[in-house]
């Protein structure tokens, strides 16, 4: 097979599974996502807000959020929607390889499209760096996506496991409004751009790589926890 043929080949699998994940969809929230950020734009800008790196990123981390929740909420549901379900899990671990690859998928996606949100901001807002910018902005993405497929996976309905990770930003925002220091360890909504005064600048370095750490292992926790879910065959078949 040559390389051309190959790329068709990998283009028309990653087609078609994303018109399985966001069964059509895809451009709504696209678009609920985008007015989203125009909203959080102005309604920022009306209250005279500062502009600064630390005022976009805010700006776009739930737009970004938002747009990964219905392709991890709602996956499994789909494939159970369009009757594939049971072809998934009739071939030995292919289950797992379809839904990391799709993962993979989704926040590639999800990365691009920051990255437009993000040169819009830059037009219309601040002179941010988009690719940075998105960068900074996907790990708090990718873990709330792990999270919500893990939850799809545990509740096995994309309505609940949607609201359940709803309630569970909404609880990561309240928690990561408290105002101790300490705390931002554990935030896992933290903005890296925003330097509290009463702290060194060396410790905030150390306190946002501990943070990062943190992410990165519970984003992997919630990712094999979700796919050893995948192993109760029954539980989505029955």
């Amino acid at each position: 097979m040559s390389v051309t043929q190959t790329f068709k080949s990998f283009a028309r699998l990653c087609g078609y599974n994303m018109r399985i994940i966001f069964s059509g969809k895809f451009i709504w929230f696209l678009l609920v996502g985008l007015a989203l950020f125009f909203f959080l734009m102005f309604a920022a800008a009306s209250r005279g807000t500062e502009l600064s790196h630390e005022m976009v990123y805010g700006q776009l981390i739930i737009p970004g959020i938002l747009l990964v929740f219905y392709p991890s909420c709602f996956g499994i549901q789909n494939d159970a929607d369009h009757r594939i379900l049971e072809l998934l899990f009739g071939i030995p671990n292919y289950m797992y390889k379809v839904w990391l690859f799709r993962l993979v998928m989704i926040y590639v996606e999800v990365y691009l499209i920051l990255v437009v949100y993000a040169f819009l901001a830059r037009i219309l807002l601040y002179p941010v760096q988009p690719f940075s910018m998105a960068l900074n902005l996907m790990l708090p993405v990718i873990l709330f996506g792990n999270l919500a497929f893990l939850y799809s996976t545990l509740i096995r309905n994309g309505n609940a496991a949607a609201v359940l990770s709803v309630l569970t930003v909404i609880l990561a925002l309240v928690l990561g409004n408290l105002p101790l220091v300490e705390n931002k360890v554990w935030d896992v909504t933290i903005n890296p751009y925003e330097e509290p005064e009463n702290i060194n600048a060396a410790i905030w370095s150390v306190i946002l790589l501990k943070n990062r750490i943190m992410m990165i292992v519970a984003a992997i926790v919630f990712l094999m926890s979700g796919l050893l879910g995948l192993q109760n065959r029954g539980k989505f078949l029955g």
